[in-house]
């Protein structure tokens, strides 16, 4: 097996194995007291994860800075240091600027094992060197246009106390650069969420202020033959991660559940999620809830089991004798020859670890941000606050939540 067989068989297992994550996002007009809150479930097994600190710092001319893969933690090389960099604490740093992921997967033919960075260093990357979601997209993407990305297709959610945005990224080898990436406002009464599978379909091309694209994103799928339409008919994940039936059933139905949480009329995409082959129409990237929400509504979300839904796990023999709403995995199994397959809740039994960011800009930065942190499955924790603000106690950063 050559190098680069077996570099790309270990990133593909990597994401069909570890990486199924989760992430909701609610812009500051959407929730009770004008916070931006943007959530992670980091899912994989055997996953023992730390609260990560990267202390803030000045670099002199000439430092370097290594690559450690988020997940093989191979090194893959090393990039020049920023001249500073900001405390992180998580996926949060003193700027309140927070960053999560989920890995969509996409063509596999577009994992360019040459690149140096990874998902996971991209992350923490751009939350040591940025001050704002814009500030953070451009360094993110400036990094990979440059050095390369070598993991496979992933969603991130970048956040600031103004703004909330959704990227998707796949890499583009044989192309320059090498990359290929779609970045989102999403609207300040809305809300989103993403949980392994690309949501970016048709995107305003002309809208500079709220929309991001690489020059080479329409291009590249040309040049591959996954699209041959006119520009402003171009679908970031029909040419490069068209859902299928796991990618609606297994992933876009827990977009549905938080989405049906918000908001009255969701059973008109119960087709789409349910992955039947006959649908009208797929989701929207977002919606406007009926109602503002509150922490302790996204915290609540991040521990759903679709209850009171189609998709509930309380109606069948898998429950037990105490009605446990997780299954056995794997999601897919066969019995005398015939496939069945087990629902994926938000909350699962393998998280390693759950976050919900919260981001207020009505206070002082060092006070605003707050991380509210838990190892292990969501249902399971109790949320703990955590600040990146240097020498701040995080219980002096808690308000009294408005009456709803």
């Amino acid at each position: 097996m050559s190098k680069r067989t077996f570099l790309l068989s270990v990133v593909m297992c990597a994401g069909l194995y570890a990486s199924a994550c989760t992430n909701f996002i609610v812009g500051k007009k959407a929730s009770v007291d004008g916070s931006v809150f943007c959530t992670y479930s980091a899912d994989d097994y055997g996953l023992y994860a730390t609260l990560r600190h990267y202390p803030a710092g000045k670099h002199a001319k000439g430092e370097m800075r290594k690559i450690i893969d988020y997940d093989s933690a191979v090194c893959h090389g090393e990039i020049p240091e920023a001249p500073e960099t900001y405390n992180v604490i998580g996926n949060i740093n003193e700027y309140q600027v927070s960053i999560g992921e989920t890995t969509f997967g996409g063509r596999e033919e577009m994992v360019d094992t040459t690149g140096i960075i990874d998902y996971g260093s991209l992350m923490y990357l751009a939350l040591q060197r940025s001050k704002t979601a814009r500030e953070a997209i451009g360094v993110m993407t400036s990094l990979v246009e440059k050095y390369g990305y070598c993991s496979e297709g992933e969603t991130f959610t970048i956040c600031d106390p103004e703004e909330a945005w959704i990227m998707e990224m796949m890499g583009a080898p044989g192309s320059k650069p090498s990359v290929v990436w779609v970045a989102i406002r999403i609207p300040d009464d809305a809300i989103c969420a993403h949980a392994n599978q690309s949501r970016i379909t048709t995107f305003d091309q002309k809208d500079k202020e709220n929309v991001m694209f690489s020059k080479n994103v329409i291009k590249y799928a040309r040049q591959r033959g996954w699209f041959n339409g006119k520009d402003q008919d171009f679908s970031f994940n029909a040419a490069y991660a068209a859902p299928d039936f796991s990618g609606r059933r297994y992933c876009e139905a827990r977009v549905w559940s938080f989405f049906n949480h918000f908001t009255s009329g969701m059973e008109r995409y119960l087709p789409y999620v349910m992955g039947k082959g006959e649908y009208k129409e797929a989701m929207p990237l977002w919606i406007v809830p009926e109602k503002k929400i509150s922490l302790q509504d996204v915290q609540a979300a991040m521990r759903d089991h679709y209850e009171g839904t189609p998709f509930a796990l309380d109606s069948d023999i898998g429950q037990g004798l105490y009605q446990m709403p997780y299954r056995p995995t794997p999601l897919e199994y066969k019995v005398d020859g015939k496939k069945y397959f087990n629902e994926r809740p938000v909350s699962t039994q393998q998280t390693g670890f759950t976050y919900v960011a919260q981001l207020r800009s009505f206070l002082p930065r060092k006070v605003g941000g707050i991380l509210w942190f838990g190892n292990d499955d969501s249902n399971m924790v109790a949320y703990t606050p955590s600040t990146a603000a240097p020498h701040v106690n995080p219980s002096a950063t808690m308000l009294p939540m408005p009456m709803q």
